[in-house]
């Protein structure tokens, strides 16, 4: 084992939905204990009660090495190793209350998947520019194909982590690394970064396809030509190609455009049945990220002026009123690739 990860005896986690308490959950059955922020008062006090958050992961019983609060200063003045797992949109506030707090030699792991609308940032930047004093070696992402609910099963899964100093993706690797949840490491956090962000949306549109019962075929389209547009807008912001053909890349995008668990295929496959937007939005819980990041990665693309056509599309459907049928119609009838430009390589 790495030594700096052998050592470590207490993990600051930031964020109890069911993906922040499912790692909170592997990290502490490998003997750490877990300091753990809730921004509900309800499921700091489930979990002390009942050993359990019923909110977001239902179901599943704490270990003791847990120990949840509603206080952030608690969660970070004390711990070395930092895990932000809240929703993209929030990250900036949550960084910026957390600043003062920070101690020399702190690592931070983002598990936050998302494009800050605002700045088009990604989360480890927004990190880096609400903590100066952090430095690129100080950062992690952690991404990848796992739906929160199969990690607490322990069904056989495996991620990336990805920091520009090798040396912190290995330690963090071993921190995570579990007989159940393999780790890989990785030198391309903006390609991880991307691919988790991005694959949001092209998984609503996956849920058109599969809401209007259109078959194995568009949807197969879909998934191919948005790995695509996701390897454009990777390319053109300095990530690594080969990243995209990894686990964070096509990994990511097969199981959040396939899998019944993913709350953004949901929202696409509710939009392609008929139900209106506002109607999801208001009977789910949870956040599903793609459908703010759909605005954000649309701007982005605007901005550098490259060609998304699926995520044009899925803003339309999400914020111009424009039917998924519509939409996918569009797609089709585009102008083709030889007068376009756009090779099927690419």
């Amino acid at each position: 084992m790495h030594e700096k990860a052998e050592a470590l005896k207490n993990i600051g986690v930031i964020g109890s939905g069911s993906w922040g308490t499912a790692l909170a959950n592997l990290l502490s059955e490998k003997g750490y204990h877990i300091d753990l922020w809730a921004y509900e008062k309800q499921v700091k006090q489930d979990i002390i009660t009942h050993r359990e958050n019923k909110l977001f992961l239902p179901g599943i019983k704490l270990p003791d090495k847990i120990t949840p609060f509603n206080d952030l200063k608690k969660v970070v003045e004390k711990n070395k190793l930092i895990l932000l797992v809240v929703p993209s949109h929030t990250m900036r506030s949550i960084a910026e209350k957390i600043a003062c707090c920070i101690s020399g030699n702190t690592v931070l792991i983002t598990a936050s998947k998302g494009i800050e609308e605002t700045t088009h940032l990604t989360m480890s930047a927004v990190i880096k520019e609400c903590i100066p004093d952090l430095t690129d070696d100080d950062i992690a992402v952690l991404s990848g194909p796992s739906f929160a609910k199969e990690v607490v099963k322990k069904v056989p899964t495996a991620i990336s982590v990805a920091s520009k100093n090798i040396e912190t993706a290995i330690y963090v690797q071993h921190v995570f690394a579990t007989n159940y949840f393999r780790v890989y490491v990785n030198n391309d956090p903006i390609g991880v970064e991307l691919g988790g962000a991005v694959k949001n949306v092209i998984a609503i549109a996956a849920g058109f396809v599969d809401g209007m019962g259109l078959g194995l075929n568009t949807r197969a389209a879909v998934i191919t030509r948005g790995l695509a547009e996701i390897r454009r807008l990777g390319l053109q912001l300095g990530a690594n190609p080969h990243t995209f053909s990894g686990l964070s890349g096509v990994g990511d995008l097969i199981l959040t455009c396939t899998g019944n668990l993913s709350r953004n295929y949901t929202v696409g496959r509710l939009l392609g049945e008929g139900t209106p937007l506002k109607e999801i939005i208001a009977n789910r819980l949870t956040v599903a990220e793609g459908i703010k990041n759909t605005k954000s990665v649309y701007n982005l693309a605007k901005k550098l002026n490259i060609e998304l056509p699926i995520i044009n599309e899925v803003y339309n459907a999400l914020y111009e009123n424009t039917t998924p049928k519509h939409a996918v119609k569009r797609l089709m009838t585009r102008k083709l690739g030889h007068e376009t430009g756009e090779l099927e390589r690419n």
